[in-house]
């Protein structure tokens, strides 16, 4: 699929065109999945105490928020092809906000290991960042578009370390116990992500032309060329050694 009027320069403080703004809101959503994904780390002293959870029950829901991610990454990318970025995005900000506030309803091991689980999906937001960032900005600028949304949106995993107990502390100096304080806790990152998804939906389209939908009906992007170039693509990614050689550095890399 060839995309047209792709930004050729990055003008960080504007907002006036739909690729800045999809910049913009692309690297946010990635940083308040992230928020999210891993809010609940920081506060784990509390739920391990108030679960009675065993160190290897605690392994087992960090294995499983991990795990499903690399899943639901293979179904965001085809998803992202066929439905467009913005709808992907913006559903998986909502459907993954539902975990992030009800995991505080958890009252067993089981209950808290299924939260984490679902919670995990929130990963492949950096999926739909890069596709959609790549979808907006030229060759000459991509690369630098691409690296500063992932570096920005990797952030919230980091800040939400620091941010978490800082909310966790505000709760409890209204009064409330530790129990109640982190389950409310968690109610926070779930609910700016919603806030999130009805910017993403209002204020971007899935490319500079428009919305793949409208651009089907119009004649404008044939969904017969749209999926003939995209099973093209994969076969000519798959069949270059150069990707398996990114694979096998990637894997290594977070493997460490």
């Amino acid at each position: 699929m060839e995309i047209k009027n792709k930004a050729t320069r990055i003008n960080l403080f504007s907002l006036k065109t739909v690729q800045m703004r999809t910049f913009h809101l692309t690297w946010l959503s990635f940083f308040l999945c992230f928020f999210g994904w891993f809010g609940i780390a920081p506060l784990m002293p509390l739920v391990r105490d108030d679960l009675g959870l065993s160190k290897s029950e605690i392994g087992s829901t960090i294995i499983a928020s991990v795990a499903i991610t690399v899943l639901v990454r293979l179904l965001i990318g085809p998803l992202c092809d066929k439905i467009g970025p913005r709808k992907t995005y913006t559903g998986l900000l909502v459907l993954g906000s539902l975990p992030v506030m009800l995991i505080g309803l958890a009252d067993s091991y089981e209950t808290f290991l299924l939260a984490r689980l679902a919670i995990g999906s929130i990963g492949a937001s950096f999926v739909i960042t890069q596709y959609h960032t790549s979808t907006m900005f030229a060759p000459n600028v991509v690369g630098t578009a691409n690296a500063t949304t992932a570096g920005w949106g990797n952030l919230g995993g980091g800040v939400t370390q620091m941010v978490m107990p800082l909310i966790l502390a505000m709760i409890l100096g209204f009064g409330l116990s530790e129990t109640m304080g982190w389950r409310l806790a968690m109610v926070f990152p779930g609910a700016i992500m919603l806030v999130v998804a009805v910017l993403y939906w209002v204020f971007t389209t899935d490319c500079p032309e428009g919305n793949y939908a409208e651009m089907r009906k119009s004649g404008a992007l044939s969904a017969e060329d749209d999926h003939a170039g995209a099973t093209k693509g994969m076969m000519a990614a798959m069949s270059d050694y150069r990707v398996w050689a990114l694979f096998l550095v990637y894997g290594a890399c977070f493997g460490v």
